[in-house]
């Protein structure tokens, strides 16, 4: 008979993965209490203390300003809109001391907005930025008819597509 001699070999333990989840945890709490912290104001937050709110504050003063009609118009839109129009109302934010020169150049205000809107198509109208481009380009061009500083913002007041 034979002897047969088996060799066992020491079984290799498996590493756990125990420490593993163990930080995998720890770094979601901690990084949830980091953002909890720093989104309520408890590190990185204003100087003044929890609770205490300034009660005194005052409005400011007004600004000096004025506004400027602008007369409304009636615009036809491109012949490929068939018939359509727009209706355009707007007024003029000027310094009250410019509001006198402003209201003298109107009819180069009313030239040049007149001049634009009727360049613009229906598409770029019925966009949904459409407002906000527009006024964009006509208070650059209103403030170089009216010159630096004489004009500051432009309010549309009637904006309507028929």
């Amino acid at each position: 008979m034979t002897d047969a001699v088996a060799e066992v070999s020491p079984e290799t333990k498996k590493s756990s993965k125990m420490p593993l989840v163990l930080g995998l945890v720890a770094a979601l709490v901690g990084g949830g209490g980091g953002f909890y912290a720093a989104f309520s104001g408890l590190i990185l937050g204003p100087d003044t203390a929890p609770g205490t709110v300034e009660e005194t504050m005052e409005p400011g003063a007004l600004p000096n300003i004025a506004f400027v009609e602008v007369e409304p118009m009636t615009i036809s839109i491109s012949p490929a809109a068939q018939g359509r129009h727009l209706r355009f109302r707007a007024q003029l934010e000027v310094p009250t001391q410019y509001a006198a020169d402003v209201q003298t150049l109107l009819p180069r205000v009313v030239d040049v907005m007149n001049g634009y809107l009727r360049a613009v198509e229906l598409r770029d109208i019925e966009s949904a930025s459409a407002l906000t481009r527009l006024r964009a380009q006509l208070l650059r061009r209103v403030q170089i008819v009216a010159g630096p500083g004489r004009v500051n913002d432009l309010l549309i007041m009637e904006f309507v597509l028929n």
